[in-house]
């Protein structure tokens, strides 16, 4: 017996679609990005998994170091390029964050678009650079970790969907008796009960 399941119309059953997040963690930037070994940070590298018409949401989450005085800060992240492009670092995403004296916090920032091009055109992910200005200029964004400040360097959170798990396939053919088809998977059925 065949598999007749291509003959058919395939049609995805959508009411089993899964979601699975992905946590990417940032590394050093290639050094054709560097001038002065900066700056150290933030390359991503991705799963297989992980494709542009899949994602539902992409998360940069950077933590913040506390600042003298509550102020306003400005999140930036930058596309880096080659030093050999001219190496300029293209601002592709501002955030303005309130923030209160003596405290430290995550901030996240939606990158979505910027993954969605990186993953259609790979050649052109050579990384972002991360600062968070407050208003005398300091960069609270904490991109390479000082002593006491591991486990908080930036990281992406990307919720993809899985797919669908099943499909649903047409049905057979329906048949009568005297049908020639040979590939019938259904005849009609009469049941005769006897008093």
């Amino acid at each position: 017996l065949g598999d007749d399941s291509k003959d058919g119309a395939v049609e995805e059953d959508d009411e089993h679609a899964t979601t699975e997040t992905i946590m990417t963690m940032a590394t050093e930037p290639d050094p054709i990005v560097q001038v002065d070994r900066k700056p150290t940070c933030c390359s991503f590298s991705f799963s297989p998994k992980i494709q542009a018409n899949r994602i539902i949401r992409a998360q940069l989450w950077v933590h913040l170091r506390s600042a003298e005085e509550a102020t306003t800060v400005f999140l930036q992240i930058s596309r880096l390029t080659p030093v050999t492009d001219g190496g300029r670092h293209i601002r592709i995403r501002s955030l303005k964050i309130e923030v209160n004296a003596g405290v430290t916090s995550w901030q996240s920032i939606d990158v979505k678009q910027v993954l969605t091009v990186w993953l259609r055109q790979p050649e052109t992910n050579w990384g972002i650079e991360i600062n968070a200005y407050d208003a005398k200029g300091n960069d609270l964004a904490i991109t390479s970790a000082e002593p006491g400040e591991d486990g908080l360097l930036p990281f992406m959170e990307v919720k993809i969907s899985e797919g669908p798990k099943r499909i649903r396939r047409d049905s057979g053919l329906d048949c009568d008796e005297n049908s020639s088809e040979s590939r019938c998977c259904r005849y009609p059925l009469t049941v005769d009960f006897e008093d």
